[in-house]
């Protein structure tokens, strides 16, 4: 059996933490950041971390 290629979008967007968790990016943080209120912007430079639900699916894309 062939190894399984890693889904390269995937790889691109996430990142397995220490503790098993998977991280993630925040929407909305390209570019026109000036009509965003200033709460928002600095909520979204906070980490994010993906659903438990979905942890299992992620990783089996990056592997």
């Amino acid at each position: 059996m062939p190894k399984m290629k890693s889904v390269k979008g995937a790889v691109k967007r996430f990142k397995v933490k220490k503790n098993g968790t998977v991280k993630r990016g925040t929407a909305y943080r390209s570019h026109i950041l000036t009509k965003q209120d200033s709460a928002t912007r600095r909520k979204q430079n906070s980490p994010k971390v993906i659903a438990k639900v979905d942890e299992k699916n992620v990783k089996a894309m990056i592997n």
